[in-house]
């Protein structure tokens, strides 16, 4: 006996809480009432009041309630079907063909005599309908539908819109970080790592390398305070980034004040000694402008070396593409032992460059490791 008082005590309480809630959704809900009729408008009026529906607008004609649906928002429409200046029929075929309009809930009124008409209506997207005159337990329980049906329908579009927004969140966010990652790889090596490769390394039969130091820097930045230090560091470097970005070379890393980049690695090209010698040139240039503009004495040295190398992805957080091997030691040493505002290539590059450009014999230099080489610097392109 107690189990059955307690079931019932629990639905009659569950049964006052729905009854509650459709309450509050019925006084919350803003109504537009659409009919030629003063005295159905009036009649509609006081039975919605009735109800506790206290937001209602009128309209005595359609073209009257499309103005206000395009001004105002509304959870619901009261339709009648027969209207002189425009019919309940020819309201719904206007909205349509209004996207924010097509899909708004609309109960048709009807005197009942045509059901052909009533049935045409809800081919044209009217929701129900309401016969004349109205039962109030058959109009509650339309209304109470047919705003629950949008009540859920708002919310879903809310939703939706949230997951859209969220969804453009994320992917601006992995916009950023392949942004990112460009601009501390190669594009390629960024591709390979996005496909799931864990280990990036890769041996490179022929590339050239080209170390480049700021000489004279480090006496200039002396008199420098720390951002105009890093401001100028940044436009020299940043100048030589679009050089070598319209190269098609690749930069591999800055280190203090010297560069460091290489032709023909990730992506293989057979004139990469000629690309990174051009590219040299580029720079000489480029720091010329720098002191023109800013009144310094700037130089660099450069070194250059081609051959064989690894290259590959190292770190774990910070990603960092390099490349290794004795081609790139000589390459470094080819900048130390170098002159400065000069092209200091090795036998190697030389070979490499084809005859394409004029060579000044340095005579021999000891490298470590290798012993004496005899090298050359580089004075400009070959008159054809």
């Amino acid at each position: 006996m107690n189990n059955t008082t307690n079931a019932l005590d629990h639905l009659a309480q569950a049964a006052q809480t729905h009854t509650a809630k459709t309450q509050t959704m019925l006084q919350g809900a803003r109504l537009l009432v659409v009919d030629d009729s003063k005295l159905m408008r009036m009649g509609i009026t006081r039975s919605l009041r009735q109800l506790g529906i206290e937001h209602i607008e009128l309209a005595s004609n359609g073209r009257e309630a499309l103005q206000l649906l395009s001004q105002e928002a509304f959870d619901l429409m009261l339709l009648d079907i027969e209207m002189p200046e425009m019919t309940g029929l020819e309201v719904l075929a206007d909205m349509q063909k209004k996207p924010e309009l097509r899909g708004f809930p609309v109960i048709v009124i009807s005197g009942g005599q045509d059901i052909e008409d009533v049935v045409r209506c809800i081919e044209m997207g009217a929701e129900d309908y309401l016969p004349k005159p109205f039962s109030p337990v058959l109009l509650k329980a339309r209304l109470t539908t047919s705003i629950e049906r949008k009540r859920l329908r708002d919310l879903e579009t809310m939703q939706r819109q949230q997951l859209q927004i969220q969804h453009k969140q994320l992917a601006h966010e992995q916009n950023k970080t392949e942004n990112l990652l460009l601009n501390i790889l190669p594009t390629s090596v960024t591709q390979r790592l996005k496909g799931g490769e864990k280990r990036i390394a890769d041996a490179h039969q022929d590339v050239t390398v080209l170390f480049a130091d700021l000489v004279g820097f480090t006496e200039l930045s002396k008199g420098m305070s720390a951002a105009k230090l890093v401001d100028m560091l940044d436009e020299i470097f940043s100048s030589f980034d679009a050089i070598v970005g319209e190269a098609g070379v690749e930069k591999i890393k800055t280190i203090g004040d010297s560069y460091m980049l290489v032709g023909g690695a990730p992506e293989p090209r057979e004139d990469h000694a000629q690309a990174v010698v051009n590219v040299a040139f580029a720079m000489l240039s480029a720091i010329q402008s720098i002191n023109d503009q800013h009144g310094t004495q700037l130089q660099i040295r450069v070194g250059v070396n081609s051959g064989p190398v690894v290259a590959g992805v190292i770190g774990m957080h910070k990603f960092t593409y390099d490349l290794w091997g004795n081609t790139v030691n000589v390459a470094s040493r080819m900048e130390s032992t170098g002159a400065v505002g000069k092209i200091h290539i090795s036998p190697a590059t030389a070979e490499r460059l084809d005859n394409k450009f004029v060579l000044q014999e340095r005579g021999a230099i000891t490298i470590k490791g290798i012993g004496p080489l005899e090298t050359f610097f580089v004075q400009g392109q070959r008159v054809p």
